[in-house]
């Protein structure tokens, strides 16, 4: 009995379905640290990658999240000044796709949604409730601001297959970036839908001189404070010494 059951359930075992194996891309970066130090005028990071049979791809990086306020100028007493603001939480302080197609082609604008792929689908939700018209129109403005500062990027970039599986992009980072750490998240399209994902890190640090100015600013500022209002107070002396009568 016990070996007719033991048959039986190697039976079912090999007459049960075989899970296909997942979809995978895989992916890293040319360098996984950005040192900004002085002079810095911005610089750029190749991602390549391959995946494991054909699809599109899709690369999202993110910078570090924080809570930005939005201003709307009207006019008090005649005067324009910021009269309404709109504070969004966890707002990614740098924000770039590339693609290897255009998105609305690749993606159906559900996944899109649920992914946060591209800058309209980043779901940046406010501290307080509002009026959702008031809310979209803020936020719309808050794109638009981080995009003319060259934070968030303007439009996709280009992700090109080296044959079938292999792809790469360059991506730029300007001369403001934010400092922090970074998530490159890449993704595998088939379908209109993502079938897998790898996310890599990647460090943006200040680094020498300054490095330590920026640390002591924030860590002691009145520290900071009185350094600067000694180097300006030694500045104008050297600099009154040619004109002094002898």
């Amino acid at each position: 009995m016990t070996c007719r059951r033991g048959r039986l359930a190697l039976l079912v075992l090999l007459l049960a379905p075989v899970p296909a194996p997942a979809a995978e891309v895989v992916a890293d970066l040319s360098s996984h640290l950005i040192a900004i130090t002085t002079g810095f005028t911005g610089t750029s990071v190749v991602l390549f990658g391959a995946t494991d049979g054909p699809g599109d791809v899709v690369a999202v990086v993110r910078g570090p999240e924080h809570d930005v306020r939005i201003w709307r100028k009207g006019k008090i007493a005649g005067i324009w000044a910021n009269a309404e603001s709109v504070t969004f939480a966890n707002v990614p302080s740098f924000y770039a796709v590339a693609a290897s197609r255009p998105l609305d082609q690749l993606l159906s604008p559900s996944a899109a949604a649920l992914y946060g792929i591209g800058a309209v689908n980043l779901g940046l939700r406010p501290l307080s409730e509002g009026v959702p018209d008031r809310v979209r129109r803020f936020a719309e403005a808050l794109i638009g601001v981080e995009q003319r500062a060259g934070i968030f990027a303007a439009a996709p970039g280009k992700i090109v297959f080296l044959g079938d599986r292999l792809f790469r992009t360059t991506i730029g980072f300007p001369a403001n970036v934010p400092t922090g750490s970074y998530l490159v998240q890449v993704f595998l399209v088939r379908d209109r839908d993502v079938v897998s994902a790898q996310t890599t890190p990647l460090v943006v640090s200040k680094i020498g001189i300054d490095a330590a100015v920026f640390d002591i600013a924030h860590r002691q500022p009145l520290v900071y404070g009185a350094i600067a209002v000694l180097i300006a107070a030694m500045a104008g002396w050297l600099a009154s010494l040619p004109f002094r009568s002898r």
